[in-house]
């Protein structure tokens, strides 16, 4: 159990971490919550996709594909950066123990998703941009469930968010200030993904709204929630997140730059 408080806002809650059990096996609020994150940005993306191109039942699979794949990415990445805490190759299969990263998560997807449209023979950049808002909706419900589990929270603060557990002095809501980015990212991806002037560049909008993001937010994590390049220095995310900025930024213009050339051999062969 857990208490969590957020003192200057007057909330206090008491927090069982497993919501109840089944054949004597806990399931976690952990487990049910990254699912309802799921099933949501599914259902977000099924019912605005016909019009943009893409099959409903494709977008399941690409969504059930990139579930599972996203999963053994996230699993993957983590454990690349956390080798000493494992002492077995059975240790790092045991995912319910926790370590799951979340740029694993989505390169796990990624791929998948390419993958699938290769052989579907599907555009891969128009998929992209059209899951993108169930990126932004998964990730915004996903991270509740580091405030259930009490984890993955800044260091200590008196600002009026500041968020108590088990009694501790107050610490930065992490979880919280990455969902609100999370849906500011996802109003304005839903007001400007018609503007887009090629397909994947509301993928690149996504890339870099949720990695400058998370650039600083993890620079505010508490050094034991950090998987470090640098020890002390530089986490592995905040590296990604520097890359991952300038990747989408220069995709953003080589996309856009062979649309328009597309648009005019196009132009030219039908003249």
């Amino acid at each position: 159990m857990n208490n969590i408080s957020f003192p200057n806002l007057g909330i206090s809650l008491t927090i069982n971490p497993v919501a109840f059990t089944v054949f004597s096996r806990p399931v976690h609020w952990y487990a049910l919550i990254i699912l309802t994150g799921f099933l949501l940005a599914a259902l977000f993306v099924t019912a605005t996709c016909e019009k943009r191109g893409i099959k409903k039942e494709n977008v399941w699979d690409v969504a059930l594909y990139g579930l599972v794949a996203g999963i053994i990415g996230a699993r993957i990445y983590y454990v690349l950066f956390a080798l000493d805490e494992f002492n077995s190759f059975w240790e790092m299969l045991q995912i319910w123990n926790g370590g799951l990263a979340i740029y694993g998560g989505i390169i796990g997807a990624v791929i998948s998703t390419a993958i699938y449209c290769r052989i579907k023979k599907l555009n891969m950049f128009a998929m992209f941009d059209i899951a993108c808002p169930g990126l932004f909706i998964g990730q915004a419900i996903g991270r509740f469930g580091n405030f259930v589990n009490a984890e993955v929270y800044g260091g200590e603060t008196s600002s009026l968010f500041g968020m108590s557990i088990n009694g501790a002095p107050p610490v930065h809501p992490l979880f919280l200030y990455e969902a609100v980015w999370n849906v500011i990212g996802l109003v304005i991806l839903l007001l400007i993904r018609d503007k887009k002037k090629a397909d994947g560049q509301v993928f690149c909008f996504y890339l870099m709204w949720y990695s400058i993001g998370r650039f600083f937010l993890e620079g505010m994590r508490n050094p034991a929630y950090i998987l470090y390049v640098i020890p002390g220095k530089l986490g592995i995310s905040q590296l990604v997140a520097v890359v991952l900025v300038i990747v989408a930024g220069i995709g953003a213009v080589v996309l856009q730059k062979r649309a328009k050339k597309a648009a005019a051999a196009e132009a030219t062969e039908e003249s």
